[in-house]
C-alpha cells in the first residue's frame, strides 16, 4: 500500500493526516480512512489586531492642521512575513513526517495564498521520489471523513469501497 500524507491548510492552521487501513490485515487502499496526527497553529492569525499592533488604526497620522496624512506603517509586510514563517514551519513538519513515516505520496490542500508561499518553500526541498499533488481549496474545517470523500471525488485519494 502506498503511504499517503494529506496536509490541509488555511491561513490559521495546518492539519496532517495519513491514510490508514481500517484493520491491520488490510493492504487494500480502498479499505482505508484518514487519521489526523498533528496540527499547527499560526498564532499571528489567531491574535486580534490589538495584540499584534500598538494601535489598531492603520496608515493615518493627524498633522498640526486639519489634514491627515496617509502612510504605510508596514503591517502588510509584517503579515506576509508571518505567513512565510508559518509556511516554513509547515514545510519542515511535512518533510520530517515524510522521512519518519516513509511517505510516498503527499497531497497538499491549501487556500490559494498560503499555497503560493508553500510552493516556494516545500516543493524544492522534498525528496525526488515523493509524488506530490496540490489542490487550491480550503477544507481545513472539514472532518477527516469529509476530507477523504472530497479528495477521493477529486481523484487525489483512493475512494472507500463500501461492502454491502
Amino acid at each position: 500500500m502506498n503511504k499517503y500524507l494529506v496536509t490541509v491548510i488555511d491561513g490559521a492552521r495546518a492539519r496532517f493526516l495519513t491514510l490508514e487501513p481500517l484493520d491491520d490485515s488490510s493492504l487494500d487502499e480502498s479499505n482505508c480512512h484518514l487519521v489526523e496526527h498533528k496540527g499547527l497553529l499560526n498564532s499571528a492569525k489567531e491574535l486580534p489586531g490589538k495584540d499584534l499592533w500598538t494601535t489598531t488604526k492603520t496608515g493615518r497620522h493627524q498633522g498640526t492642521g486639519t489634514q491627515a496624512h496617509a502612510y504605510d506603517d508596514g503591517r502588510e509586510s509584517h503579515l506576509n512575513e508571518y505567513g512565510r514563517r508559518f509556511a516554513r514551519a509547515i514545510a519542515d513538519e511535512m518533510i520530517e513526517f515524510c522521512q519518519r513515516q516513509s511517505i510516498l505520496q503527499l497531497v497538499i490542500v491549501s487556500e490559494p495564498q498560503t499555497l503560493g508561499i508553500l510552493r516556494e518553500f516545500v516543493i524544492p526541498s522534498l525528496p525526488n521520489n515523493l509524488r506530490v499533488q496540490v489542490l487550491a481549496k480550503d477544507v481545513c474545517k472539514l472532518k477527516p471523513s469529509e476530507i477523504h470523500a472530497y479528495l477521493a471525488e477529486k481523484k487525489l485519494l483512493p475512494a472507500h469501497k463500501f461492502v454491502v
